[in-house]
């Protein structure tokens, strides 16, 4: 096992932060680009990300610390975000994610030392799992979401690089 509570709080805590470097300022070009029908661009996948702070990721925890096993966690609805309003400036919406993953990050902090990372919760699909199975998929879930704006934003000009395309792994994956 790789899992160190320590270490998920650094990619926690940096994800905010890496988007914003990343996105803030950008043309609208690179920020709603996307790989096909059904498919996120980059603006979408932060208001996701802003959903899961909300109701996914440290919700869930404090339902496992609460409920344990004796019932299942509420349902997280992955597309949510996708209902919403979309007239907020990125910039509006990469500070609203960074105001809430660093109340989050606070509360986790808080309950750092006496956190069970063995305790389980009961999930609406997978059944039994720990908490440190929980932060771990919140961890890998930014890094997921990461991955994905890259790769989006690269083909936007997978068109455009000629025969160089080769030699890009991220456009031929």
């Amino acid at each position: 096992m790789n899992f160190n509570l320590r270490e998920a709080l650094e990619i926690l805590e940096r994800t905010p932060q890496t988007l914003e470097m990343f996105l803030f300022g950008l043309s609208d070009g690179w920020l709603h680009c996307n790989e096909g029908e059904g498919t996120w661009n980059a603006s979408e996948v932060v208001e996701h990300l802003i959903e899961a702070e909300k109701t996914n990721w440290f919700p869930r925890l404090e339902f496992i610390l609460q409920e344990g096993e004796s019932k299942p966690f509420p349902p997280f609805d992955r597309f949510t975000h996708l209902d919403g309003e979309k007239e907020t400036s990125i910039e509006q919406k990469l500070a609203l994610f960074k105001e809430i993953r660093a109340r989050n990050i606070n509360k986790l902090k808080e309950i750092e030392s006496t956190l069970n990372l063995e305790l389980t919760g009961s999930h609406p699909e997978f059944g039994a799992v720990k908490v440190r199975e929980l932060i771990s998929t919140w961890v890998v879930h930014d890094l997921t979401h990461i991955a994905q704006i890259v790769r989006v934003m690269a083909k936007r000009y997978g068109k455009d690089v000629g025969p160089w395309i080769s030699y890009l792994g991220i456009l031929n994956k």
